[in-house]
C-alpha cells in the first residue's frame, strides 16, 4: 500500500511544485472534496494529513543540548565533545574542558580517519558511529554544520550545543 502511495505521489509531485492552486495536503484521500482538474479524482485537500506526517532522515529530531545536559554528559564521560572552532579561538577565548578541537573545515576528513591517526592529529579518542557526539563552537552556527556533516557520514547519535562557548562561559561564571 505504501508503494502505491509513493507511485501516486511521484506522478503528482511535479504538479504540486508548479501549480500554486494545489495545497501540500493534496496527496492523501479523505472524505473531503476532490481538487478540480482532469485525472486527479484521488487528490484531496486535507491539511490534517500533515499532522500525522513523520519525516525520515539521518538527523534525530532533537539535536540541541543545553548547558545542564552538557555538564551531565561531561560528568558521565560517555560522550565525545568536539569543538569545531579554529585553534586560535580556543587560545584566545578558552575551551570546554574535555573537548577535542577539530576545526570545522577538517570535520568531514577527521571523522573518516583511522582511530590512531585521529588520536595523533587531534589528541583525543575518535568517536565511533554509535557514540554520542556533541559538537560545539562559539555561538552554535558552526556546530550545527558539523552535526549535519557527521550525520551524512553515518553517525547516529549526534547533537550540538547551540549556546556554544559564549553560553558555557556565561554559565560557568555564574556558578
Amino acid at each position: 500500500m505504501a508503494l502505491r502511495w509513493c507511485v501516486r505521489f511521484s506522478r503528482v509531485a511535479p504538479r504540486l511544485l508548479w501549480d500554486s492552486n494545489i495545497s501540500l495536503g493534496a496527496c492523501v484521500p479523505s472524505s473531503r472534496t476532490p481538487l478540480p482538474g482532469p485525472g486527479n479524482t484521488r487528490l484531496y485537500s486535507t491539511p490534517e494529513w500533515w499532522l500525522g506526517c513523520r519525516t525520515f532522515g539521518s538527523v534525530p529530531p532533537s539535536t540541541d543540548v543545553t548547558y545542564a545536559q552538557l555538564k551531565k554528559l561531561l560528568a558521565g564521560g560517555k560522550s565525545v565533545i568536539i569543538d569545531v572552532r579554529e585553534p586560535w579561538e580556543l587560545r584566545e577565548y578558552g575551551s570546554i574542558p574535555g573537548s577535542i578541537n577539530v576545526p570545522l573545515g577538517q570535520v568531514s576528513t577527521a571523522l573518516q580517519l583511522d582511530p590512531e591517526e585521529f588520536n595523533e592529529m587531534y589528541g583525543g579518542e575518535m568517536p565511533h558511529k554509535i557514540d554520542n557526539v556533541v559538537f560545539t563552537c562559539l555561538a552554535g552556527i558552526r556546530s550545527k554544520t558539523a552535526l549535519d556533516m557527521a550525520s551524512e557520514l553515518g553517525y547516529k547519535d549526534v547533537q550540538h550545543y547551540p549556546g556554544g562557548w559564549q553560553d558555557w562561559a556565561k554559565n560557568e561564571h555564574q556558578n
